[in-house]
């Protein structure tokens, strides 16, 4: 008899994100006129850079050749782009990444998931509450929890990320072994400091523990006084992981390209507490398990470095950054609370009822898809979330939509 992972069981019945399009697809079966703008899904809109277009063709146009045909490539990726990323994303920046220390991939969602695998299952984990579910569901099925229970599930080392402390995750009180950080955050949209970045890497010094830095939207940030890398931080390659990805950047969720970095001094223990490279463990698990990116969207990607990709990169970000500052505004203007859409292209919305109810409310009343806050945990609850990845028209009529039905509702349909 073929037994399942009993671990699967405590998952909650579905993804987040399927469960909205669920919702979505049943409403539009009963109203198949009414026209809905998303702003729920993190998934962009707009066209891949000219450039990152130019190298595809010429990418692909060499797979036609027997002259420079390329089969199988290096599953840590091809030289051209390793290099490329160590050089411009953390050298120019005061980071000693080197090549040999870049892992490419199709997903930060994967890496970030698969990481885990790495550990023994009765390490302590501790994740931020909101958080973006991966996190949490990959270590629920690998058996770190105990079964959900009260919007939590024990095993877990939560740290509440609330309005009170600016959405930001406060030191645990209790042991954490592996940590999940995220800045710019999803979904809160909230961005980690320098200084809150150098008490989590002393913390982790400290405790010999990992952090697992999700910097996945890093090219949203826009102030000068926040780090884009915590390898800025005095530290950091003895504890830190950290995950990127060419999907917001670049447009790439279509396409799938993504990099993590393991430098070489980042350590783990075995149960006697012997130190072990936790590059050496990454990378026997990738060339096990993963077979590489294909050669055409590594190109894609390196052209993201290029002059001229680097400009059109600059203006597809600016494009989706004037979608969130125009969706914080209107909040702002409607006496809603809000944070994120500066540094992050995702709102964080304060509501005075719940998530899920609310999601309903706009997509039934104003015709919007949201993601509802209770999605991303319990200290989501009276809480959505809005994505600013859509076309600048959607997101004025989104927001003109959401005005008029609140306006028609009492004054306390949000929190003010």
């Amino acid at each position: 008899m073929i037994k399942i992972n009993e671990h699967h069981q405590k998952l909650q019945a579905s993804y987040l994100f399927a469960n909205i399009n669920k919702r979505v697809r049943e409403f539009q079966q009963k109203h198949p006129e009414r026209d809905l703008i998303w702003l729920g899904i993190g998934d962009v809109t707009q066209p891949l850079p000219a450039a990152c277009i130019s190298a595809f063709h010429k990418a692909v146009d060499e797979l036609a050749s027997a002259r420079t045909f390329r089969g199988y490539g290096p599953e840590q990726g091809y030289d051209f782009l390793r290099e490329t990323i160590a050089s411009h994303d953390f050298q120019l920046r005061g980071a000693d990444i080197q090549a040999d220390e870049i892992f490419v991939s199709d997903g930060a969602k994967c890496d970030v998931g698969n990481f885990q695998e790495l550990f023994a299952t009765d390490i302590r984990v501790a994740i931020t509450d909101p958080v973006y579910p991966v996190y949490v569901d990959t270590n629920v099925m690998a058996g770190r929890t105990e079964a959900f229970q009260d919007g939590r599930y024990p095993g877990l080392v939560y740290l509440d990320c609330t309005p009170e402390n600016g959405y930001s995750p406060q030191l645990p009180r209790e042991p954490a072994d592996l940590i999940y950080l995220c800045s710019p955050n999803n979904p809160t949209g909230a961005t980690m400091t320098r200084e809150q970045l150098q008490a989590w890497v002393d913390y982790a010094r400290e405790n010999r523990s990992l952090i697992l830095f999700d910097a996945a939207y890093e090219a949203f940030i826009r102030d000068d006084q926040l780090v884009h890398s915590i390898y800025e931080i005095p530290g950091a390659q003895d504890v830190a992981v950290e995950f990127r990805s060419f999907s917001k950047t670049a447009g790439f969720t279509g396409v799938r390209c993504a990099y993590a970095v393991v430098p070489k001094r980042c350590t783990a223990y075995t149960a006697a507490g012997k130190p072990v490279s936790v590059r050496d463990l990454w990378l026997r698990r990738h060339t096990t398990k993963f077979n590489g990116v294909s050669y055409p969207v590594q190109r894609a990607a390196e052209a993201v470095y290029s002059p001229e990709g680097q400009q059109e990169v600059r203006k597809l970000i600016d494009y989706y950054l004037t979608n969130a500052a125009y969706v914080r505004e209107s909040f702002q203007r409607m006496g809603v609370a809000c944070v994120g859409g500066d540094n992050s292209p995702y709102i964080w919305v304060r509501t005075d009822r719940d998530s899920w109810e609310f999601f309903d409310f706009l997509l039934d009343k104003a015709g919007v898809v949201c993601t509802p806050g209770a999605g991303f945990g319990r200290c989501g609850e009276r809480h959505i979330r809005i994505s600013a990845f859509n076309s600048y028209e959607n997101i004025q009529q989104a927001m003109q939509r959401i005005a008029g039905v609140l306006q028609a509702q009492s004054p306390s349909s949000l929190s003010r």
